[in-house]
């Protein structure tokens, strides 16, 4: 049997939450709740329920599970009504402002005996999928190195995520999907220290990009790049390993491997380049090397949903637990103090 669905915020991802549900075959949708009349009219025009108030909404006994899409500064007290009122919850992402707050959450869902999670839809992303999937074969060894990248040239939308008050920013919004894939990577790592770096190059009030560099006790680094203002991009993902480098151009091409078979390079030419001869950047042949692609992942974003409702029946465990969402968060707060000092801090769980 389906349960009744609702979401509170009918801007965009509340949109996404909603048309996706219609299409769920987990999900029967209830109904959305606005502040905004307008977008309360607008659902009602395309013949959606609009709850006139949270408490409406809280009312409706039907209602098992509710998803809380507003901006990041209003997450708290939302979802905690929503917790305290019966209702299992969703929360967009990033799911809090600090790690106290998501405390605060956490202890209110268990004292409800309500499932409470996060919405990482970028888990299922077929790019993020591809190198997950290399890591868990082994086929080219540990990885060493990952880079994770997102570019655009737009600048910040000009709307509350431009705004310090309501959790704008890149760190905030692109950052928490990136560092939340790296973290299953690199699941088996201790962290030993963070450094970012924020540009401010269309907004002075937030960061409209930044620049981290996790890296930790093992050596192994994880970093992240998110820019607004690219006019040429760099890869998705570039990843070196102990045997190998992995390439994932953007999310719509499959992934270019290239796996290290001999190391022996004993009698290697020299290539001649524009200003002379060198055997270090010597390319490498098919003797020593095999070079190949894998196709794009499969991916259904549906599973995220089906997984909360099975935790909800006590099925399944949650696949976005709040370890996972803490650890996250508290990378985020790490990476704003490493950029207001200027320098490489230790990571403090």
């Amino acid at each position: 049997m389906k349960k009744k669905f609702a979401v509170v915020g009918y801007g965009g991802m509340g949109s996404w939450h909603v048309n996706h549900s219609l299409k769920s075959d987990v999900l029967e949708l209830s109904g959305i709740y606005d502040i905004d009349d307008k977008k309360s009219e607008l659902a009602r025009e395309r013949g959606i329920r609009a709850y006139s108030s949270l408490d409406e909404l809280i009312n409706d006994k039907d209602v098992e599970l509710v998803t809380v899409a507003i901006p990041n500064d209003v997450h708290l007290d939302t979802v905690c009504r929503l917790l305290k009122g019966g209702k299992n919850v969703i929360c967009e992402k990033p799911v809090a402002l600090s790690t106290r707050e998501l405390e605060i959450m956490v202890a209110t869902a268990k004292e409800a005996g309500k499932l409470f999670t996060v919405h990482q839809n970028r888990r299922w992303d077929v790019d993020y999928l591809a190198i997950q999937s290399i890591c868990d074969s082994g086929e080219i060894g540990k990885p060493l190195r990952i880079e994770s990248r997102i570019h655009g040239s737009r600048g910040i939308p000009s709307d509350w995520r431009g705004m310090k008050e309501y959790g704008g920013g890149m760190i905030l919004d692109w950052g928490v999907h990136l560092i939340d894939q790296l973290m299953l990577v690199f699941k088996d790592e201790k962290i030993a220290t963070v450094n970012c770096v924020e540009t401010h190059i269309t907004n002075k009030e937030v960061d409209d990009g930044f620049y981290l560099t996790i890296t930790f006790e093992s050596g192994a680094v994880a970093f992240v790049e998110v820019g607004t203002y690219n006019f040429l991009t760099l890869p998705r993902f570039y990843m070196k390993s102990e045997n190998g480098t992995a390439l994932i151009q953007d999310w719509r091409e499959k992934t270019k491997v290239a796996k290290c078979k001999y190391w022996h390079e004993n009698d290697v030419l020299p290539v001649q380049t524009a200003a002379g001869l060198t055997k270090t950047m010597a390319p490498r042949d098919s003797i020593t090397m095999d070079v190949y692609e894998k196709d794009i992942p499969l991916s259904d974003v549906h599973d995220f949903y089906r997984n909360v409702c099975k935790a909800i029946d006590g099925k399944e465990n949650q696949l976005v637990t709040h370890e996972q969402v803490a650890l996250v968060l508290k990378i985020m707060e790490h990476a704003f103090e490493s950029s207001r000092q200027g320098q490489t801090i230790k990571f403090e769980y």
